[in-house]
């Protein structure tokens, strides 16, 4: 191969890095695990009910968010379940499962969003980093240091408290808090990837560092962050919600989000201490859905773990 030009020998490289026989077996065999792990498809019903209460919020729920019931309501009283209102009312006379349905489309929103954000620019340091080792990759991953330093959740709360009460302070805020956790573990296994037979193969026949990142290494160290993205999604829905709890979310109080319920239920916990469970165990819930998937799918795709 050291004879071949590198317009002539991207062929023969390419073919190091094209699935095999042997890798396509392999790929069949980790759908297989996935399936046949209980926790990986308990995870998946849960994530996936989420998913379609939050976007079929406006079939599922039976009233509006905002709507007050007001012939049910009087001071000092708070009706429960009822067969008009399932999970009953809550102090201001809303439906308290109309209300938990589109709280489950905020946190999905919120999810999504900032685990985007947080994952593009992530990824985008960490190729950088593993791709261009030395002063490049030192200036990033000391600033990722410096992030990490700060506990996540008080790093959110800052970011949050600097862009004001809102659901795009919320996005930012914990995409933000995402950026070092995807850049160092997109560098770290773009550094093992480095050390393999195929990229010594590519850099023999002379391809550009650029290529060989681009088209070999980067696709081949895509797979922690697959799995980063499912656990990513169970922390960004706890993060927010201890936002919201802490009046850092929506500035619209009639916004339905978990956290701004929980908080809500302080005043009249005695009293009606269900409405302050039920938007507890929908994040709990939802945490854990995303958490079993995200672990089962970690075991199924690391070889050491089967």
């Amino acid at each position: 191969m050291t004879g071949m030009t590198p317009a002539a020998a991207e062929p023969a490289a390419a073919a190091l890095t094209r699935p095999s026989a042997a890798e396509q077996s392999g790929r069949t065999t980790v759908l297989r695990r996935l399936m046949s792990n209980p926790a990986a498809l308990v995870g998946l019903t849960i994530t996936a009910v989420f998913v379609v209460v939050a976007v079929a919020a406006p079939l599922l729920a039976p009233y509006s968010p905002t709507f007050i019931d007001l012939a049910n309501i009087r001071p000092g009283y708070i009706p429960g379940p009822s067969a008009h209102h399932l999970l009953g009312l809550d102090d201001l006379g809303r439906d308290e499962l109309s209300r938990l349905i589109y709280g489950a489309r905020s946190s999905l929103l919120i999810g999504v969003v900032s685990v985007s954000l947080g994952a593009t620019a992530g990824l985008t340091l960490g190729t950088l980093a593993g791709g261009l080792p030395g002063i490049v990759d030192s200036v990033i991953m000391r600033l990722m240091d410096v992030m990490l330093a700060i506990p996540g959740l008080l790093f959110a709360i800052g970011v949050a408290a600097l862009l004001g009460p809102s659901l795009k302070s919320v996005m930012i805020a914990i995409g933000v808090v995402n950026i070092p956790i995807y850049t160092r573990l997109l560098r770290g296994s773009m550094q093992t990837e480095r050390n393999k037979e195929y990229v010594t193969a590519a850099r023999s026949v002379g391809l550009a560092q650029a290529r060989i990142v681009a088209v070999h290494v980067l696709p081949n160290s895509l797979s922690p962050v697959v799995v980063q993205v499912a656990l990513s999604l169970a922390t960004a829905i706890i993060d927010a919600a201890g936002l919201a709890f802490l009046g850092l979310g929506s500035a619209n109080p009639a916004v339905p989000e978990w956290g701004r319920m929980l908080a809500e239920t302080q005043t009249y916990l005695q009293a009606d201490p269900l409405l302050a469970f039920l938007p507890g165990i929908a994040i709990v819930i939802t945490a854990l859905g995303f958490n079993l998937f995200g672990e089962a799918l970690r075991e199924a795709l690391d070889p050491k773990l089967r």
